[in-house]
């Protein structure tokens, strides 16, 4: 079920910062600043050769990540993203095995346009997984 690690999720108090250090001190490719207001959030791509880091920034004060950012001061990792062929069936499996889907238990699209969930950290290590059809 489970596929490739599609990215790491970072929330970042200062998106400006986070940008340059990935891209002028790493020497990384950085996409642009992308607004994802169903979301929440300003996400930029840091392309790596075997995946991504995502980073996170709050959009608003109601944003997920403006709570995460308040509970950790520095940031931090906040999710990591794994890749499935069929989400539907992800999650079907996922739930019959006891696992807890967030939000809805429906899939909703994701910032790369595909459709995402978020499984829920105390039913994973304490980490916070989103599941990403490909």
């Amino acid at each position: 079920m489970i596929g490739k690690l599609n990215h790491v999720a970072i929330a970042v108090n200062d998106l400006d910062a986070a940008v340059s250090l990935y891209r002028d001190v790493m020497g990384a490719k950085v996409s642009e600043a992308t607004e994802q207001p169903d979301h929440g959030v300003i996400t930029v791509f840091v392309e790596l050769p075997n995946t991504k880091i995502e980073l996170l920034y709050p959009l608003g004060a109601d944003s997920p990540i403006a709570g995460f950012l308040a509970k950790n001061k520095s940031g931090g990792i906040h999710h990591i993203c794994y890749e499935v062929d069929d989400i539907h069936a992800a999650r079907d499996r996922l739930l019959a095995a006891g696992m807890r889907i967030l939000g809805s238990g429906e899939p909703r699209i994701g910032a790369h346009g595909k459709p995402i969930l978020f499984l829920h950290p105390k039913d994973f290590c304490g980490t916070l997984v989103e599941l990403e059809e490909v």
